[in-house]
């Protein structure tokens, strides 16, 4: 899917790598980029739509998505990190209401409209999801709720014509990793290469240096010949259980 000329919402679009999402698209052609945040935003450029959603609250997101005529990508980009060690149930719970129920929540705001346009959905996980970093580890379970989402959403909703990506990021220069000496990508590389692998229709994408070390051993792995194999289930129909 080329993104010029079609309809985007981005959420969490003030800052790192949603606002270098909003830009991406806005470069690439997009006629229209809806910013989702929880503050109200101003943006120079006419094509954009600010929009305030605070992900973990239902009456916004509804509110928001009666403000949207048509959507050909959703991108659910909004999340928080927070440092922790478990012992906090509270800690994993707002973890889970953000990185996991707050995209769930949008998707389903949003979905008859991507329906109706034969869209995508665009969920940013995180190398996390795959392999926890035992700093974050509420993040990364979290992360690896929505990667199991998007997975499960792939399967089905392939056949009303809607495609779901996830976004497997690496080390990034945002706020999220302030205070963490690695390398890192910058939001703006890893927001083209989200929009490349839109383009180029993978499934899962990896936007960075870090993350593309993953690439080839898991879109040839056990793991996704699994999630493949499981997902022709949906596809066949009840009777082939």
């Amino acid at each position: 899917m080329a993104i010029a000329d079609k309809t985007v919402l981005v959420t969490g679009a003030n800052r790192g790598i949603g606002q270098a999402l909003v830009t991406e698209a806005l470069a690439r052609g997009a006629k229209r980029v809806y910013a989702g945040t929880r503050t109200p935003l101003v943006h120079p450029d006419g094509r954009v739509t600010p929009l305030t959603m605070d992900v973990t609250s239902t009456a916004q997101i509804q509110a928001a998505a009666e403000k949207v005529e048509s959507l050909d990508v959703l991108i659910n980009n909004a999340g928080i990190a927070l440092f922790d060690d478990l012992s906090d149930r509270g800690v994993l719970e707002q973890h889970l209401a953000v990185n996991l129920f707050g995209p769930y929540g949008v998707i389903q705001a949003f979905l008859p409209l991507l329906t109706r346009s034969q869209g995508a959905i665009v969920n940013n996980v995180s190398t996390m999801a795959v392999a926890p970093l035992p700093l974050t580890p509420a993040y990364a379970i979290s992360k690896a709720a929505a990667f199991n989402l998007t997975q499960s959403l792939r399967a089905l909703l392939a056949g009303q014509g809607v495609r779901v990506h996830a976004v497997l990021t690496g080390p990034t220069d945002t706020d999220m990793t302030r205070g963490f000496e690695i390398p890192k990508a910058s939001p703006e590389s890893v927001a083209r290469a989200i929009f490349d692998g839109v383009d180029n229709g993978d499934e899962d994408i990896f936007p960075d240096p870090a993350s593309r070390t993953l690439a080839d051993s898991w879109r040839n792995g056990a793991v996704k010949a699994l999630e493949l194999e499981n997902a022709a289930f949906v596809a066949a129909g009840p009777a082939a259980a």
